[in-house]
């Protein structure tokens, strides 16, 4: 499932960097940490897109002038997003990067209708390799067109339905079809106009800084649709429970589906 949790920005002019997924782990995980649920302190199968609304590209980032501004929060599951959602909104208000936030409603996304083909945008970069310490190879470029790029990306998906335990090794043998093909028309604007879809990013593990290479482009995915499923809720590719990796679906019209969310409470354990 997917929430847009929606923020009164109390100083308009404030910026973020321009790529701020990490300041958004970060708060997601003192999120999961202020919970104290050990039900979720190291859960990973969410996804997360990056702050939303009206900007301009400043010299130090980008410049918020709208005044309210939009964070897209997705799980499969419904415990953990309300689990998230409660701690928000134990807040009146706080600091994100240089933006006064104060929590005011969430929504609720439709869920889509999954096929064995779907096409999807990339809300943000995808990963097709982990990064290792003292190892650039996190940083090689893969031929979006390669069978390399499909294989990487369907390897990561079925290691992480596999660590999610809900699907048998019977059934995870059975999701054997897996294909990314690359909007060729789009790329080939891209390469016209002198543009790129692929660049390097900073990403953030156990207080370690490494560069890994994201790829932002539109494609059709052919897998099964619980395969399709489990992508749009929790991502594709790797750091995706830090924000990258977020699909939407192509030629959606992102204000014709939601619905007001009232999130459940849930009981804390420590």
């Amino acid at each position: 499932m997917r929430v847009r949790v929606i923020f009164k920005l109390k100083n308009k002019g404030a910026y973020l960097p321009f790529h701020h997924q990490y300041i958004l782990a970060q708060f997601i995980k003192g999120l999961m940490v202020k919970g104290r649920d050990s039900k979720f302190i190291n859960y990973p199968f969410y996804n997360f897109s990056g702050l939303k609304g009206q900007t301009r590209i400043s010299r130090n980032g980008l410049q918020y002038f709208s005044s309210l501004v939009t964070l897209v929060l997705s799980a499969s599951d419904q415990d953990f997003i309300d689990y998230i959602l409660e701690q928000i909104f134990e807040f009146e208000e706080f600091r994100l990067g240089n933006l006064d936030l104060e929590p005011l409603s969430t929504e609720l996304e439709d869920i889509p209708e999954f096929s064995s083909e779907m096409k999807f945008l990339c809300i943000s970069p995808v990963v097709a390799l982990k990064s290792d310490f003292g190892s650039n190879e996190s940083k090689k470029f893969v031929q979006p067109f390669a069978d390399e790029f499909s294989d990487l990306l369907y390897e990561s998906t079925m290691e992480r339905m596999e660590a999610t335990g809900k699907y048998s090794p019977e059934k995870l043998a059975s999701f054997s079809k897996f294909q990314v093909v690359p909007d060729a028309a789009y790329l080939n604007r891209l390469k016209e106009r002198d543009k790129k879809f692929a660049r390097i990013y900073s990403v953030f593990d156990m207080d370690v800084k490494y560069e890994i290479r994201g790829y932002t482009l539109p494609f059709k995915l052919h897998a099964a649709q619980e395969v399709q499923q489990f992508i749009f809720n929790c991502g594709l590719g790797h750091y995706t429970h830090k924000g990258f990796g977020m699909l939407d679906i192509a030629n959606a019209d992102p204000t014709e589906r939601t619905t007001t969310y009232t999130f459940n409470r849930i009981k804390k354990v420590v």
